[in-house]
């Protein structure tokens, strides 16, 4: 018998609607019960390729004692953090300020009006880890509802009291820039032996990378390209990196970048695209192009929908076992490739009767000194072996902010590659955006079999005018810059804060939660007010319009108070104040025809700040031939008709 679930369009949500526990979505009935009933509220938010949400839903919410506790005793509600991102970090925030940490699955007991009282994630069925069994945590929180909910009432006031404190930064004193600061913090943090920055976990974190790149060259620091070029080959012969399949993991759960948390999330690979990419594009290592490559094959081939979508994650399990669609033996190898083919393969892999992961193999290039064996047919064959061997479970929503970095990220490795599947592909995923994700100036933030969720938020709008501003540099079609002039425009009537500087997450009017926040901070993936400071320097850049650069300034100067405290938790802030103050060549071209343009586009930098335009009383034609208008380093060249990258 199903519950509440099985209409909604979110496929965790739906992988609980057959739970004896009496679900509701986050609906008005939901809370309207919680209040006619008196009972407290249980908010469980996750996602659907979660390791941990998966083994507390087999442990608990499977299980009928436990779920006739929840039932009797609270009114229960499901959120899909991915669906929802404004319910997740709300409550996150509330989590992290009880707990000191937080992570998913999250869990969460509140009032009837949203107001939470106890906050954690992962509880097991009986009392381990230095946690209390869930059964006993639900009768205790019922108990003290029954029998002192007064405490209870007091103490989400309180939360909430402390959540709502106004934040009264003032910029303090410094003597360096805020990037000289971060990049020194993440010298510090840096593992000079293994890549990557601090201990076990280590996340990708691409767009540090990028940042380090970035400011290698403008500041001509060697040390910062290095720790990201060390980061970037350790991953790449890891096993956070699928070797068979290709595509990244999450996160490596070891400092070696070997042993991942195998789930894949398609807002890691295109950041990781653009990371290496943007390393292709410095350094001209084809080590780069080929990894940014082989993860758009992934995608291509694993998370892409026919009509031009991508999906949402891949799961880490595969028949219950974490890890386990990913992991060999060496006789599995030899039986695939046979004897001699298998052997070499095995040993370059490190796929040994050991093992290097719970007594299993994963294919990883650690030791191995050459990356530049071609075994193509034999990761082929490897790769079919394994699709019939078992199955992974995919998340298949459309995510817009997910799917608008994926657009962004195959438009840059367009531009670096010359490459034009990878264009197509950007122009197909755009048009199934506007026709699935899109009304008007509407958004939404996710889709699924023809049914859109929930209006929009900032990071929805916000990585969507980044995707156009790409799409725009791999194409110079004028419309794309247009729709992220439009877009930039309502991003600003919905969500900034005109008092105060900075963008709400959720509309400035919405009262829907006890708190608005504004994402600032930086983490696995860049909060919507760093790429809005990114996006309003692209436009000011490209178009010249004044109008961006006093957008640009007052984002700048909200950022930079936000992120003093701790600037390396703000590299795509950092990435967009760099090319800010160091804005690269800005290219005027005249097209003598769409010809010419064509030409133009193979051989313009993938950096570069281009304008199109047509012939005018401030740009003409010089000698009848297209030509280029440059300025770079505040000084402006004379017309002239070939340009020399």
């Amino acid at each position: 018998m199903n519950n509440n679930l099985i209409n909604e369009t979110s496929p965790y949500l739906i992988q609980h609607a057959g739970n004896p526990v009496n679900w509701y979505p986050w609906c008005d009935e939901a809370f309207e019960k919680s209040k006619l009933l008196d009972i407290p509220i249980f908010l469980s938010i996750g996602y659907s390729t979660c390791h941990w949400c998966h083994v507390m839903a087999h442990e608990s919410f499977e299980d009928k004692k436990t779920a006739e506790i929840l039932n009797n005793n609270f009114v229960c509600i499901k959120v899909d953090r991915e669906e929802r991102p404004d319910i997740d970090s709300v409550y996150m925030s509330v989590c992290q300020a009880l707990t000191g940490n937080g992570g998913w699955p999250m869990s969460i007991f509140m009032t009837w009006d949203k107001k939470p009282f106890f906050a954690g994630t992962y509880f097991p069925p009986v009392s381990k880890y230095g946690m209390p069994g869930f059964p006993d945590l639900l009768n205790a929180v019922a108990n003290q509802w029954r029998t002192n909910k007064n405490k209870l009432l007091k103490s989400a006031e309180n939360i909430i009291l402390h959540l709502n404190q106004p934040q009264n930064q003032v910029i303090k004193e410094k003597t360096k820039n805020l990037e000289d600061i971060a990049a020194e913090q993440l010298k510090r943090n840096f593992d000079e032996k293994f890549g990557g920055f601090g201990s076990a976990p280590k996340f990708p974190a691409p767009h540090n990378l990028m940042f380090l790149m970035i400011y290698s060259v403008i500041k001509n620091d060697p040390k910062s390209l290095e720790m990201a070029e060390k980061t970037l080959i350790q991953m790449r012969k890891g096993g956070i990196f699928d070797q068979i399949g290709f595509g990244f993991s999450r996160y490596s759960t070891d400092r070696f970048f070997l042993a991942p948390h195998f789930e894949k999330m398609l807002y890691d690979n295109a950041l990781m695209i653009a990371a290496y990419s943007t390393a292709y594009s410095i350094t001209q290592n084809s080590l780069y192009l080929d990894t940014a490559k082989k993860t758009a094959l992934y995608t291509l081939r694993e998370m892409t929908y026919s009509e031009g979508g991508f999906y949402s994650a891949q799961d880490a399990d595969s028949e219950g076992i974490e890890g386990k669609f990913y992991t060999f033996a060496p006789e599995e190898i030899i039986s695939v490739l046979g004897t001699e083919n298998g052997r070499n393969f095995a040993q370059v892999f490190d796929i040994t009767q050991n093992g290097n992961f719970e007594g299993s193999s994963i294919p990883n290039l650690l030791k191995s000194s050459d990356l530049n064996t071609d075994f193509s047919d034999d990761l082929q064959k490897l790769y079919e072996y394994r699709k019939k061997r078992a199955k992974l479970h995919i998340d298949d929503k459309f995510l817009l902010s997910w799917n608008a970095m994926m657009i962004a990220a195959m438009s840059l490795l367009y531009r670096v590659s010359k490459k034009t599947e990878y264009l197509s592909t950007a122009e197909k995923a755009q048009k199934f955006t506007e026709k699935n994700l899109r009304c008007g100036s509407q958004l939404y933030t996710s889709s699924r079999g023809g049914r859109h969720t929930c209006k929009g938020v900032l990071d929805d709008y916000a990585f969507y005018i980044l995707a156009l501003l790409e799409l725009y540099g791999s194409t110079l079609d004028v419309k794309y810059l247009n729709e992220a002039d439009f877009l930039s425009n309502v991003t600003i009537s919905l969500f900034a804060d005109s008092k105060n500087g900075g963008f709400y997450l959720s509309r400035t009017e919405s009262k829907e939660l006890f708190i608005n926040p504004k994402e600032t901070y930086d983490g696995a993936i860049p909060s919507g007010n760093s790429v809005m400071a990114y996006n309003f320097i692209r436009l000011y850049q490209i178009t010249e319009n004044e109008k961006y650069r006093e957008y640009a300034e007052k984002q700048l100067k909200f950022m930079s108070v936000k992120a003093q405290d701790y600037p390396a938790g703000h590299c795509m802030f950092l990435l967009a104040k760099l090319i800010y103050d160091n804005p690269p060549e800005h290219i005027t071209v005249v097209p003598k025809n769409k010809t010419d343009l064509k030409k133009v586009l193979e051989i313009l930098p993938p950096s570069a700040n281009v304008l199109v335009v047509n012939e005018n009383e401030k740009y003409s034609l010089k000698n009848n031939k297209t030509t280029y208008y440059i300025c770079r380093n505040h000084s402006c060249m004379p017309p002239f008709n070939d340009y020399v990258p």
